[in-house]
């Protein structure tokens, strides 16, 4: 049985007043030891994007903004140009490295941690939400309706 830690899009655009006091927390999970493996997901934007063209969203699409903004030369990081974390590399992954368990932590709870987590839910992966170690960019009240909404989508007993 091995476990992942997942952090979800940890990046300079996604940092703000709601966001910032996380990313020395998440920092010292990682660091933690408490999981076998540690990823992390980041989020490309691009003038072709859905984001961009019917959102208007414009974050995440140079060099700067999408950094993220903790060392990640010892992990793997998985590009995305969407909410999930979970694509084809990424259940790849999760096979050849035998994880039973995947922890969630990031940002957004309410985009990005909350669809990924329903989508490795309903593909029967055992998923785990960190709420303490995860915030929205928008802010607290969208981050505990995300927390709210885990729990009937995913079990209570998972959002941890």
């Amino acid at each position: 049985m091995k476990s992942l830690l997942v952090v979800i899009d940890l990046e300079k655009d996604f940092v703000n007043e709601y966001t910032e006091k996380f990313v020395s927390k998440i920092d010292n999970l990682i660091k933690s030891d408490k999981f076998d493996d540690v990823v992390f997901t980041k989020f490309v934007n691009n003038n072709d994007s859905i984001f961009y063209k019917k959102l208007k969203y414009r974050g995440c699409m140079n060099e700067d903004g999408s950094s993220i903004v903790v060392d990640t030369s010892n992990y793997k990081v998985f590009e995305k140009d969407g909410y999930t974390c979970l694509n084809e590399e990424f259940k790849k992954y999760l096979i050849d490295n035998k994880i039973d368990k995947i922890y969630l932590c990031g940002f957004d709870s309410s985009a990005c941690v909350l669809k990924s987590a329903v989508d490795l839910f309903e593909n029967n992966y055992n998923v785990y939400v960190l709420k303490d170690y995860c915030m929205s960019h928008e802010g607290v009240y969208y981050h505990e309706a995300a927390i709210k909404m885990l729990e009937i989508f995913i079990g209570s007993d998972y959002v941890i």
